[in-house]
């Protein structure tokens, strides 16, 4: 079964101190085009992170997210206290001696001041690691889930359009036979209207088989129907398939061109551009297949 690029997961857990969220969400690209947004707690962790995305998702334009909420009383943030009580009586000193008001709110102030607040740095041990690890894969695995959702439907609309396609196949035999009989009597009439003129009848013949052959479909109409058999044969051997359904989907496209430019009649024509706007269809959608 096929599977879309398209995905979206999200987990989360609660640690000791803080709560830790992992969300990823995907869409369809040429290539593996890979976002990752760390805070800097699990920065170290980037490249392991990447690698084990680069594996598992192949395709598709790839946002990864970690973000954590502290659920604690402590922080990483703290406040220096003799430093924050240093600026303020500096302040009061100065304020007294320059004739100048002192501030209305102090901590709007004294905590955009150099050195007041500091920063503890964290470390991550490997059972909180293991906990981090465990929460991506459940998010991975719920964007898997929902590709796969994606491509079910994909598949159907596929299966669906193919179809149609065939149906409309089957609809141009009937009109053959009328098209090579239509083209010999206009031919025909063309020449009996000119005056006078003599022709000679058996090379007359060889021409129209000639000029008939060249509208001749029926290779098209053989290649078409390997093509779309081709197609949902290789819808259902696996994923991974997706750059090369389009290649197929390219290839009914030229052999349905070459009908429509070959049909040299109306009813066939009309035929030929309800193909095309199936086939439309799935190269839409084969966008997203990975």
């Amino acid at each position: 079964m096929i599977q879309s690029m398209t995905g979206y997961g999200k987990s989360s857990a609660e640690l000791n101190k803080r709560k830790v969220t992992v969300e990823v969400k995907s869409l369809n690209s040429k290539q593996l085009d890979l976002s990752v947004r760390l805070p800097n707690l699990y920065k170290e962790h980037e490249m392991e992170i990447r690698n084990l995305l680069s594996r598992q998702l192949e395709r598709g334009k790839v946002d990864f997210l970690i973000y954590v909420e502290n659920i604690g009383n402590e922080t990483a943030t703290q406040i220096n206290q003799s430093t924050l009580e240093g600026y303020y009586n500096q302040i009061k000193e100065s304020s007294v001696k320059l004739g100048v008001e002192l501030p209305s709110d102090w901590f709007q102030v004294l905590l955009r001041l150099p050195d007041v607040l500091k920063y503890e740095a964290q470390e991550v041990d490997e059972a909180e690691w293991a906990e981090v690890s465990r929460v991506m894969n459940e998010a991975v695995a719920q964007l898997f889930s929902f590709r796969k959702q994606e491509g079910a439907m994909l598949q159907k609309l596929f299966e669906e359009k193919i179809a149609n396609i065939s149906t409309l196949l089957s609809e141009i035999e009937p009109f053959e036979a009328e098209r090579v009989d239509k083209i010999k009597g206009r031919i025909t009439e063309a020449l009996h209207k000119i005056e006078d003129f003599d022709y000679d009848k058996n090379r007359f013949e060889q021409e129209m088989i000639y000029y008939i052959e060249k509208l001749d479909i029926n290779e098209e109409k053989s290649r078409l129907s390997n093509h779309l058999k081709y197609f949902l044969e290789t819808m259902k051997s696996g994923t991974g398939q997706g750059k090369k359904l389009g290649f197929i989907a390219q290839e009914i496209g030229r052999e349905v061109n070459t009908m429509g430019s070959k049909s040299n009649h109306a009813e066939m024509q009309q035929i030929v551009v309800k193909m095309k706007d199936e086939l439309e269809q799935i190269k839409e959608q084969v966008l997203n297949v990975l």
